[in-house]
């Protein structure tokens, strides 16, 4: 091996007194990325800040409380052994698909007691949301977790003793899933971004978008993954989740480009777009 990505020799850093754990502190850098990118596609349309600050202060709690919930319900052996170990989301432990189902429930209840567009509100958010849970990933990267298979790769990942999985101490470099799916999360966000300009998707197509591709990549990486997992049938449980979050969103957007008709078509301008967007306001 000629080359590796060294590893952080700890999870954070020590601010005077307090220890900033990196994962907390990528997960808050992350939601400020996806408010300022959420504010500036919302407004875009004509809608109005105060409603991305309103929806982002219930959501993203409520994500952070519904990726835990899910974390415990599916690898509660993984957690800290003391009492407050369920609570410690500092050291790791975030169920994507509990964080984005219950953080997008709650925003959705904000969004219709204020009476804006729903739909494209989603799809104003989905880019950001990615480059959220693409920063989200450095964390993993401090904490030493979301690896894959031993490898000898020039962008393998080092893996100190102590953060090395049972039945792999021997191997010390393995793929980066991490870096992986960070790429993939830009690279899609960027996407979207792109595809939204052509003004050729129904809302919130963009959101259902997002959801399949975020899917399929971890359908790819479930498989490529090697930390504990509750097994079924011989593959992790989150390759089957990832399975039909993917086919289940990939049939919504093909279902919201086909209802169109003449009045709201996706090659047309949507008259009552900004009237929408405003709702809040």
């Amino acid at each position: 091996m000629l080359a590796a990505i060294s590893s952080p020799s700890s999870n954070g850093f020590h601010l005077g007194p307090l220890f900033i754990h990196a994962y907390g502190l990528a997960y808050v850098v992350g939601v400020a990325a996806a408010i300022y990118i959420t504010r500036r596609r919302w407004e875009a349309l004509g809608g109005s800040r105060e409603l991305v600050y309103e929806v982002a202060l219930w959501a993203f709690p409520a994500g952070i409380v519904g990726g835990r919930l899910y974390f415990i319900a599916t690898s509660f052996n993984e957690m800290p052994k003391h009492w407050w170990g369920p609570f410690a989301v500092w050291d790791g432990g975030m169920g994507i698909w509990g964080g984005v189902a219950l953080g997008t429930l709650v925003g959705l209840w904000v969004l219709r007691r204020r009476g804006a567009s729903i739909p494209l509100f989603m799809d104003a958010a989905a880019p950001g949301l990615l480059v959220a849970q693409g920063i989200g990933r450095v964390g993993n990267y401090f904490n030493q977790e979301l690896y894959g298979a031993p490898s000898s790769l020039p962008w393998a990942v080092e893996i100190s003793p102590a953060h090395r999985y049972s039945g792999y101490l021997q191997y010390s470099t393995f793929e980066p899933m991490f870096l992986y799916e960070l790429v993939w999360n830009f690279l899609f966000a960027g996407a979207l971004v792109l595809l939204g300009r052509l003004r050729r998707v129904r809302a919130p197509g963009l959101f259902a978008l997002y959801v399949a591709g975020y899917s399929g990549f971890r359908i790819f990486e479930e498989t490529q993954r090697i930390d504990p997992s509750k097994y079924l049938w011989g593959m992790r449980l989150n390759f089957y989740v990832a399975s039909v979050l993917c086919f289940t969103a990939l049939c919504w957007f093909v279902w919201l480009q086909l209802r169109t008709s003449a009045q709201d078509s996706p090659r047309s301008p949507r008259r009552d777009r900004v009237s929408d967007a405003v709702g809040a306001q």
